[in-house]
């Protein structure tokens, strides 16, 4: 609070903030995290610079259609009971400005469990 109340003053205890969302740049493409265990795939999404936050997240290996990821904390998302061991991957992503954005084969086939991939935008 002692910081606050230098920017703005206290009402009642009260430090009245505004934010605004500004865009974001960034260098080099999109990255995917990919943790998790054959039966569960956790996914980091970041650097995705613009809107910055990611809204939707659908994968699909190359044995599979696409599948909806669930939101699982922050930007991380999840599949449960998908093994997509052995598969390519492809991601769709979408920001929280509507931005759909394809990722194409990001990660090989012979992708293990803690590597991390760039992605490069595919439309």
């Amino acid at each position: 609070m002692p910081m606050f109340v230098k920017m703005a003053p206290a009402v009642a205890g009260v430090v009245h903030v505004s934010y605004r969302r500004v865009r974001c740049g960034k260098q080099g493409g999109v990255k995917f995290e990919i943790t998790g265990n054959p039966n569960w795939n956790l996914v980091l999404v970041y650097n995705v610079g613009g809107a910055g936050d990611v809204k939707n997240v659908r994968v699909k290996g190359s044995n599979t259609g696409w599948i909806q990821m669930q939101r699982n904390w922050g930007q991380k998302w999840d599949t449960k009971g998908v093994d997509l061991r052995g598969q390519a991957l492809t991601f769709q992503v979408v920001t929280s400005d509507g931005a759909f954005k394809v990722f194409r084969d990001v990660a090989p086939a012979n992708w293990q469990f803690g590597q991390t991939f760039d992605g490069k935008i595919n439309f």
